[in-house]
């Protein structure tokens, strides 16, 4: 019995001092703290993960009532893991004496360079980062910081997790964009929060094999709780932009589940050069839910399933559309609702133009079952203004509440 407990007491103590010598640190042993000046947290930042990079160590951002400042520039080298205490938080933590947050929070204080760059076999988990001046009134006076995280641009960037990851006045939240000659692959992303002021929260491009982004939240109420909140003017400034929250292009057998934005021009962009996935999501306040391209007809084909579409923003009703199409390729669609309304957090038309406007003079083929139809202007929910198009629609509900059956376009 003694024996047992002795051996026990050896295997713990053991696993202490591998904890505390092996390959799992905190930054704060690097001297990257709270009182420390932005530049100089960039440079110890940038050591300790020089230092973990050589044995794939993991480095711990120990939670804070002061945030870390830091300088952007940060180079996140092949397999490190960045780890924080947090959750993704929707409305934002607060500190008990003043409207900040708490907790792993990285503020970031110039707009030089992208926060950090990833390269391969790369890990970012529970952490805050938090633009503190960052405009909150004036459209004309926001900061159109780089991307806070983004691929790098002078390698392949491969098996890259970001997770559990909360943006605070971020203008680009995270920029996958690679190029045909330096290609980004198995980009996970999944459980985050913001709210970018230029609209675009996830973008990735040349991404062969199989991107996922799973279970994110785009809401300008974002920092609700620690007491400050984006004007109308700012809402409006961003739809304006006429970009896209979530982007996808030249990719193989995308993964896209369970995605929210809230006052974004577009929901989400399916690009030309995609293929894929795409369910339970909902896309509200938006001028463009869907668009959706296609290059070919092999396999540009999306399968689309579970949504809501609620198109309303803007100030020109022949702009809105829950659903664009065009180009080549399949879309197949099941369940996804689409209706829409007045909102008071911005300017908006209170109802979309159509439910679907395709549009491309290529053979394209289009499907929908189950879905609902409501407050559009159009005498009929589908504009097609691609002679090349084929449309069914079994199983729906126009906007008057009748049972729609219908099929367009050439044979």
């Amino acid at each position: 019995m003694k024996r047992g407990i002795f051996t026990l007491l050896f295997l713990v103590g053991a696993l202490c001092s591998f904890a505390a010598d092996g390959p799992y640190k905190s930054i704060r042993d690097f001297k990257v703290l709270p009182k420390n000046s932005p530049q100089v947290n960039a440079v110890n930042l940038q050591k300790a993960i020089d230092w973990a990079s050589t044995t794939g160590a993991a480095l711990f951002v120990d939670p804070s009532d002061e945030p870390y400042a830091v300088s952007s520039g940060i180079i996140l080298k092949p397999n490190v893991s960045l780890i924080g205490a947090n959750p993704p938080e929707a409305r934002g933590t607060k500190n008990a004496t003043k409207n900040a947050p708490v907790g792993s929070v990285f503020k970031i204080v110039d707009a030089d360079h992208p926060f950090i760059t990833v390269e391969s076999s790369t890990q970012i988990k529970g952490i805050q980062f938090w633009y503190a001046n960052q405009e909150l009134t004036d459209p004309a006076k926001i900061i159109k910081y780089p991307p806070t995280i983004q691929t790098s641009h002078t390698s392949s960037t491969q098996a890259v997790t970001l997770t559990d990851l909360t943006f605070y006045g971020e203008y680009v939240a995270m920029d996958f964009n690679a190029t045909r000659a330096l290609i980004c692959e198995l980009i996970l992303i999944e459980n985050c929060y913001g709210y970018p002021l230029s609209g675009e929260f996830i973008k990735i491009d040349y991404c062969y094999d199989i991107p996922r982004f799973l279970h994110c939240h785009v809401n300008p109420a974002i920092m609700r709780k620690m007491g400050f909140r984006f004007s109308k003017a700012i809402i409006d400034a961003v739809i304006k932009n006429k970009t896209y929250c979530y982007s996808i292009n030249h990719t193989d057998n995308a993964q896209l589940m369970d995605l929210f934005t809230f006052a974004t021009y577009g929901g989400i962009h399916l690009g030309g050069e995609s293929y894929g996935q795409l369910t339970n999501f909902n896309l509200d306040c938006v001028t463009v839910g869907l668009y959706k391209e296609g290059n070919n007809t092999k396999n540009r084909n999306w399968q689309i399933a579970q949504g809501s579409i609620i198109a309303n923003a803007g100030t020109e009703l022949s702009e809105i559309h829950p659903i664009v199409i065009e180009g080549q390729g399949h879309t197949a669609l099941t369940n996804v609702e689409a209706f829409s309304g007045g909102n008071g957090a911005l300017t908006n038309m209170g109802k979309s133009a159509d439910f679907m406007l395709i549009k491309g003079d290529k053979r394209a083929t289009v499907s929908v079952v189950g879905s609902r139809m409501r407050n559009y202007e159009s005498a009929q929910p589908f504009t097609i203004q691609n002679p090349m198009a084929q449309v069914q629609a079994v199983a729906c509900v126009d906007k008057d509440e009748n049972l729609y059956n219908a099929t367009f376009g050439v044979k």
